[in-house]
């Protein structure tokens, strides 16, 4: 039992950080933007189906970092024609990037075809405390980590990070000292493409992808971002974790029909929880 157990948290921790880079692109697109970008999850899929065509042509660490810089590209026309347009509000642009998504299903469809696609990963399985696992998901949590620490020390301690955080304190002061608002929005737009890209190949070697594989990843990583109030990638990493750990432990122990839905009933009751103790901390102390 314990073994067992070891086995699906640390399934369920790989999975998680497909889940989180996806709500982590949805996290800098957001903070910069404030647009609520739902053609995410197509970033996954497009990267995993790009990543497929180049294996057959390239080997294994050129295709992939091909496939996301590729999709980092499809990222900035996005938001080219997401915000591109002077005096786009983030309403009108999250209906756009909606729309977008929903034209890539024919994309996909046209180019890829809509049988599911997989490549392979690291191969074979390991121990890990006491359980056995595929190999590719300690590479999964292995890249995801320094991406996310990647991603603190480029936000907090870069120019051009320190650049795109202004942009969503305060766009006006912003464009007051210099900065290019609308240019900082297309290069959020830019790193969520590849952020998402990321999360697809990741993911693929050992959950096939397909045309609408969006729908599961882009459900699942917002709610990670909600969780940290789609500005905090600390955070928005923790909730997908716990959703791919939930998700792997009602898989493993309970009905696989119902793991998407339990882990985000249990995502909404931690949300629900957060938000009940916020106005108690902000009551002024009699």
């Amino acid at each position: 039992m314990a073994n067992e157990l070891a086995g699906y948290v640390i399934t369920g921790l790989g999975t998680g950080c497909g889940f989180a880079l996806v709500g982590s692109g949805l996290v800098a697109i957001y903070r910069v933007t404030r647009v609520v970008n739902f053609a995410q999850g197509t970033f996954a899929v497009i990267g995993a189906m790009c990543a497929s065509s180049l294996l057959s042509v390239l080997p294994h660490g050129i295709a992939e970092p091909l496939a996301v810089l590729a999709v980092a590209l499809v990222g900035l026309l996005v938001g080219f024609v997401a915000i591109g347009r002077p005096g786009t509000t983030p309403q009108a642009a999250l209906i756009v990037t909606l729309g977008l998504a929903i034209f890539a299903y024919a994309v996909v469809v046209l180019v890829w075809g809509d049988q599911p696609r997989s490549f392979a990963g690291v191969p074979g399985a390991v121990t890990v405390l006491d359980g056995r696992v595929q190999s590719h998901y300690l590479l999964v949590i292995g890249v995801t980590v320094p991406v996310f620490a990647g991603m603190a020390l480029f936000f907090g301690h870069t120019d051009l990070g320190r650049a795109l955080t202004a942009c969503a304190s305060n766009p006006y002061a912003a464009r007051v000292i210099g900065i290019d608002v609308r240019r900082m929005g297309l290069l959020a737009f830019a790193i969520g493409g590849a952020l998402g890209a990321l999360a697809g190949v990741l993911l693929t070697p050992v959950q096939q992808i397909t045309f609408d594989s969006d729908v599961t990843l882009i459900v699942n990583g917002f709610a990670a971002a909600v969780l940290g109030g789609l500005t905090r990638p600390a955070v928005t990493l923790a909730g997908g974790l716990l959703l791919g750990v939930t998700q792997a432990l009602v898989a493993g122990y309970g009905n696989a029909a119902h793991q998407t839905e339990i882990a985000l009933g249990l995502m909404l009751a931690v949300m629900i929880g957060r938000a009940a103790r916020r106005p108690a901390a902000l009551e002024e102390p009699t």
